[in-house]
């Protein structure tokens, strides 16, 4: 049998092996925390090798995703399906081996990592996930939602400040069923971090409301078993293990130094550290034996086994909850939720009030919710400006987890990664608002969303200079440029309720993506529709006025400024000019229809054309073309009331109307 520190030597040739041959990569962390891996993996993890997506299991999250080579060789000897060619072409075009671990690529991989500290962010939304969902669906004699989230983490990820936005947070809400093991090497790539890096980590996750189990030797398997039950025996605090290791542990001239981070050992030292392991094996050989000590799949087989009989007991005492579990785990709506959707458009449309689109989102979500139990949502400390909360809003605690709302402080980018890992977690949709500004704060996070594919719904109110006073700190102009540029997002800006209603609809819907709500602070009347146009919203961009005589201009228009435009064009109608007014709330969705139905909304033959936007006007210019114009704001913004920026800044009807009239007479 193979011994502990013989299994993690198969983690550290591995690893440097992998990146010698692609000459790139970070052999560092995974030699350093392959006796923390191999402890955690082999006497704790509760997984399944043939089945990644079991619901109960654990989940590991590799927040130093640099180390991606540590996650990779996990995976590999523990017997998912992941070969030793993927191993051989790590960092290589098409491989399941990318240089840091990417959800979707790799089975087992749970989250994309990377961009320090997100992974931890993540881990705290899964854990929180776990907490919500057990108080929901178990009872004292069915546990069926009990599961651990691990997370490695280096000096990076609690040198970024979102560690402590999410860590402060998940003191805050009681998350013990959150592990942290800390890899204190006191390295990073500028070399010995106590130039630069000199907080008392310990007493910080303290203040917290952590465990915190210091000074632990991370090479020391018996200490490291002895820390992890100490974590496992608090049920009410997460916890924070510290372990002292030596960053590229094994090689014997560079281990402990700044060079074994993110390069290869080289030749030399790769030879010279498999003498000093007594490593006799060729690269990317492993023994038989030492697979055999690895192997989860048995011990996982007959945990997901034991898990599915608890859930066939839990399934025949509650039959109704385990189907709204199984439903929500497979991020399905409800059968009639389409049909009620409809429903709820026909009767907004009905009602021609004057709303904020940002009051228009709570009176959506106070529809939809009752529907979509699973829905989650919070706000950044501006519950009462973003309007996030419903009637049904019950706040999720350390002591009450049955909630569905959660304030998450002032913590935007924390907020938006915690959501992420909700969203990764499954059986819950996260939404959290703030003001679009301050989703510069969060922009790495939403970043993260699109790339990871999550359904992540993005409340962001108080969506241009209309809101006026605050001045061009708050005021965004680049935002809905920046969203919309991002691959895989969907940016909504809705010109009334009813558009706004079918934003959070086509939002729940929408399993492949996030979705970004821009949403007004100032009352936007309800447009009059016909009943094909009011299907046509969720295709992103549809005809809402047309003049009888022959199409000569097309205006385009979001948000606030639809109905700005409607009135430029009323005032040209005597004319017969041929103004046609496009509403397009999503240029994403638009995008997406058909050549057919894109031409039928913007012909081609009409080659005059103006957007009218109060943001940048980057993002227009592939739909108006070199002919035609964008009517937007360049500039930051000034303090003052909403309705004199508006004139100040040229988006008036008299100001819209007379640019209409200089293009179509050119």
């Amino acid at each position: 049998m193979s011994s502990r520190r013989e299994l993690a030597n198969a983690i550290r040739v591995l690893s440097m092996d992998a990146v010698q041959k692609a000459n790139s990569g970070h052999p560092g962390a995974p030699m350093g925390m392959a006796d923390i891996a191999e402890v955690l993996w082999n006497d704790y993890l509760s997984h399944n090798p043939a089945n990644p997506n079991w619901f109960n299991r654990d989940r590991f999250v590799l927040s130093n995703g640099h180390g991606s080579m540590l996650i990779y060789s996990l995976l590999h000897l523990t017997g998912y399906d992941l070969d030793m060619d993927q191993l051989r072409n790590f960092r290589q075009m098409g491989s399941q081996t990318p240089g840091h671990p990417e959800y979707g690529y790799t089975p087992g991989v749970e989250t994309t990592t990377g961009p320090l500290g997100q992974g931890l962010a993540n881990a705290v939304g899964m854990a929180l996930a776990e907490k919500i969902l057990a108080d929901q669906f178990n009872e004292k004699r069915h546990q069926l939602v009990d599961h651990r989230t691990w997370v490695f983490l280096g000096d990076g990820c609690l040198m970024e400040g979102i560690s402590h936005e999410v860590c402060s947070l998940a003191g805050t809400l009681g998350l013990g069923k959150l592990v942290a093991f800390y890899d204190d090497n006191e390295i990073s790539i500028d070399g010995d971090v106590s130039g630069w890096f000199t907080d008392k980590t310990a007493k910080r996750f303290e203040a917290y409301g952590w465990q915190v189990i210091p000074k632990v030797d991370g090479h020391d398997a018996g200490a490291i078993r002895a820390a992890i039950e100490a974590a496992t025996a608090d049920a009410d605090r997460p916890t924070l293990i510290c372990c002292r290791t030596k960053i590229g542990a094994g090689s014997p001239n560079k281990e402990g130094t700044a060079a074994t981070h993110g390069a290869p050992l080289g030749e030399d030292e790769v030879a010279a550290t498999r003498e000093a392991l007594q490593w006799d094996h060729p690269p990317f050989e492993i023994p038989d034996e030492i697979y055999q000590g690895w192997s989860a799949r048995e011990k996982g087989a007959v945990l997901e086994q034991e898990w599915n009989r608890k859930f066939e007991a839990y399934a025949e005492a509650y039959p109704e909850r385990a189907a709204e579990l199984k439903r929500r785990l497979a991020a399905e709506l409800p059968v009639d939720f389409e049909h009620q959707a409809a429903d709820l458009l026909r009767q907004w449309q009905s009602d021609s009030s004057k709303v904020a689109s940002r009051k228009a989102s709570q009176m959506a979500i106070e529809a939809l919710a009752p529907m979509l139990p699973e829905m989650v949502g919070g706000s950044a400390d501006l519950t009462g400006s973003n309007l996030t909360n419903w009637s049904g809003s019950k706040a999720i605690t350390a002591e009450d987890a049955s909630g569905n709302y959660v304030y998450y402080g002032v913590r935007e980018f924390g907020m938006t990664a915690i959501m992420n890992g909700i969203a990764l977690h499954g059986g819950l949709i996260p939404y959290g608002g703030t003001f679009l500004i301050f989703m510069e704060y969060a922009r790495n996070a939403v970043r993260m969303a699109a790339l990871m594919k999550q359904r992540n719904i993005l409340v962001y109110t108080h969506d241009s200079i209309g809101l006026g006073e605050d001045g061009p700190t708050h005021q965004p102009v680049e935002q809905l440029t920046a969203l919309r540029s991002t691959p895989n997002l969907n940016t909504w800006r809705p010109c009334d309720a009813v558009e706004t209603l079918v934003a959070w609809i086509e939002a729940l819907k929408r399993i492949d993506g996030p979705s970004a709500l821009a949403l007004s602070r100032q009352g936007l009347p309800c447009q009059v529709r016909e009943e094909h146009q009011l299907d046509q919203i969720a295709r992103g961009g549809y005809v809402l006025r047309q003049e009888e005589s022959a199409l000569q201009l097309m205006v385009m228009a979001t948000g606030s400024e639809v109905e700005l435009a409607r009135e430029a064009i009323e005032q040209l109608a005597d004319a017969g000019s041929g103004v046609r007014l496009v509403s397009m709330p999503c240029v994403e969705q638009f995008m997406q229809q058909d050549a057919a139905y894109r031409e039928s909304v913007l012909p081609a033959s009409c080659r005059k054309r103006i957007a009218v936007e109060a943001g940048h006007s980057l993002s227009w210019y592939r739909l108006t073309g070199t002919d035609g114009l964008v009517i937007g704001i360049d500039s930051f913004g000034e303090s003052a009331p909403g309705g004199e920026l508006m004139q100040h800044f040229g988006f008036t009807a008299d100001a819209v109307a007379g640019q209409i009239r200089s293009l179509l007479n050119q």
